[in-house]
């Protein structure tokens, strides 16, 4: 059985990305590599280590996240991320319109198996 084409894979996992990274920060502020990290042992999140710095640029420019420097001794500094009240708005109306959006996704790819089954009955008959 052949998957998804790579391409519409890709722009999928870019279209949620960002507001996977504002769920991870939702729990805490975390280091970029971190984030990394987590959306890569997420299981197919994340295709490119590149994309996650860009895309927190873009969210810290639309005032999604804020960044600080901070030092713990013994270690480099590291830039961390947190989500800021925006950021916690923009996730909040996310949420309840993925779920709109998945049930409908569901629902059509649902529809689609259910008339190739009834296809397949009536050419049994």
């Amino acid at each position: 059985m052949l998957g998804m084409a790579e391409p519409e894979l890709t722009e999928l996992r870019r279209g949620v990305l960002g507001p996977c990274v504002l769920a991870l920060l939702e729990s805490r502020p975390r280091f970029g590599l971190e984030l990394v990290r987590d959306l890569t042992s997420a299981g197919g999140l994340l295709t490119s280590d590149g994309t996650v710095y860009p895309l927190l640029n873009r969210l810290r420019d639309a005032g999604l996240v804020t960044s600080e420097w901070q030092v713990v001794e013994g270690q480099r500094a590291r830039r961390y991320y947190s989500i800021s009240q925006a950021g916690r708005q923009s996730l909040a109306a996310f949420r309840g319109e993925w779920a709109q959006f998945a049930a409908t996704v569901s629902q059509v790819l649902g529809h689609g198996a259910a008339e190739r089954m009834a296809a397949g009955a009536k050419g049994q008959l």
